[in-house]
């Protein structure tokens, strides 16, 4: 049954497959032998296949831990260096006609407060996004073909972009709708998009089916082949993966995830721009108890430093829903774009709601604004990247992935990072952050390699200083 070039989702992710690798690595986590090979083939960094991700995941050997958590760190570090890419999410409608077991969203949940933002609306909550320095939205939406068509996340995209407010600009907009058609998805494309982002939310089939019992997301066939539709019928360039750790048995998902990415890879021709971890949270009316998080903090952090070890080109996203200090464990082991000031509610960044009033999809842990994580990523020597230059220059897809994987990175993306954070310091910053972010650019400048490039870049900082904008590589 399995196969990673065919079209058909229970041939390219095959139960029968990840179910052999589970016992391969069961019996295989404790054998020295098998554990460094596997190693020494990821030390190359072009990846390991799932069931030698597997293997690195069971391992119960601390000292080979230690050896995967300090390989994750120098994978990290050779091709994303010490940028941070910053985004936000924007929920436009929890409208939903899907019976998702874990999201309170569900069609059968009638006492949260259901929103759909008006053209108008979305402009307002823009603004309040400009405001604290954002230049990346990921847009949220429900499932509801009358409330929420095509037709209008189109219009929504075309409002953002049309929104030039001070010195702000969103300049990437990048989308997580639900699967749709080649036809949707290439408008979709014609939009202007970035990213189309998709949570398989698990792979195990029969667990899926009974997670979605009605609605259109019930279709297992159709979601899991959607990444297909929208690279091969739709021409999207860049597409994004993720699980929703907690729902089922996490080997399961773990392997799941990375077929996926290896079948990208072989059948499409371009493996995912990144791949998303969030864990369940706490929501209105989802059952606590079936529903608590799943994954301690360690074997969080693991699951993170082995995908990162069998997918070293994808960037890898962790959101609000993780506190503060895991948020920081995982950053060093993989993590590459966080989120920071997020509302999960509809209409949230301009009204924050009260409890009696909730539209939002699930509970934020990292409260902080966007100012305060800025501070905190550039204390911990991170450069916060406002950076969409690749995008923008048509660096996408396959032509992305050439740059990342010829370790180019740090004579583009690395001089754009500090660029676009000299406009945050500029636009937005509070003192002490700004004071900490002139110093780390300095610093930063001696990072990049060629003299050409930090001379220019260098030019460019100075004429943002002066007022000019929007200069990139």
């Amino acid at each position: 049954m399995y196969d990673v070039k065919s079209p058909k989702a229970e041939e390219f992710i095959s139960d029968e497959e990840i179910r052999e690798s589970l016992e391969y690595a069961e019996k295989n986590k404790s054998n020295v032998a098998l554990i460094d090979e596997i190693l020494n083939k990821a030390r190359k960094m072009k990846g390991v296949s799932h069931r030698e991700a597997l293997v690195l995941l069971d391992c119960d050997i601390p000292e080979k831990n230690e050896e995967i958590y300090k390989l994750a760190r120098e994978i990290k570090q050779e091709f994303y260096g010490n940028r941070i890419v910053m985004f936000a999410p924007l929920y436009l409608s929890n409208y939903c006609i899907n019976g998702c077991e874990y999201c309170p969203y569900h069609a059968k949940n009638k006492h949260i407060r259901r929103v759909k933002l008006t053209q108008d609306q979305i402009r307002d909550e823009v603004i309040a996004l400009q405001d604290m320095g954002h230049k990346r939205l990921a847009l949220e939406c429900g499932e509801d073909p009358v409330n929420n068509p095509i037709e209008y996340v189109l219009d929504s995209i075309k409002t953002i972009y049309s929104i030039h407010h001070k010195n702000g600009d969103i300049r990437r907009v990048n989308v997580n709708i639900a699967a749709t058609t080649p036809e949707e998805y290439r408008m979709l494309k014609d939009a202007g998009i970035g990213t189309y982002i998709l949570f398989q939310e698990t792979y195990d089939k029969v667990q899926y089916e009974k997670l979605h019992p009605t609605g259109p997301k019930h279709d297992y066939a159709w979601h899991t082949e959607a990444m297909d539709r929208a690279m091969l019928g739709g021409g999207i360039d860049d597409v994004g993966l993720g699980v929703l750790f907690g729902l089922n048995n996490y080997r399961y998902d773990f392997t799941g995830i990375i077929m996926h990415a290896e079948h990208l890879e072989a059948y499409v021709g371009v493996g995912p721009h990144t791949i998303s971890v969030p864990r369940v949270r706490p929501a209105d009316d989802i059952d606590p108890d079936v529903f608590d998080n799943g994954l301690s903090e360690e074997l969080f952090a693991k699951i993170v430093a082995c995908i990162r070890i069998a997918v070293p080109y994808t960037g890898m996203i962790v959101s609000t829903r993780e506190s503060v200090e895991s948020r920081k464990h995982v950053l060093e082991l993989g993590i590459s774009q966080i989120s920071g000031g997020s509302r999960t509610s509809v209409g949230g960044y301009v009204q924050e709601e009260t409890e009696d009033e909730n539209s939002a999809q699930f509970d934020v842990v990292d409260n902080r604004t966007l100012d305060e994580v800025v501070n905190w990523l550039m204390k911990l020597g991170y450069v916060p990247s406002f950076c969409t230059a690749c995008y923008r220059a048509g660096r996408t897809g396959d032509r992305f992935m050439e740059l990342l994987k010829s370790k180019q990175i740090v004579n583009c993306c690395h001089p754009n990072a500090l660029m676009t954070l000299k406009e945050y310091l500029e636009d937005y910053a509070s003192p002490e952050t700004k004071q900490i972010g002139e110093a780390l650019i300095q610093k930063e400048l001696n990072v990049i390699t060629n003299p050409t490039v930090k001379q220019k870049c260098a030019e460019y900082i100075a004429n943002i200083h002066e007022g000019q904008r929007d200069f990139r590589f």
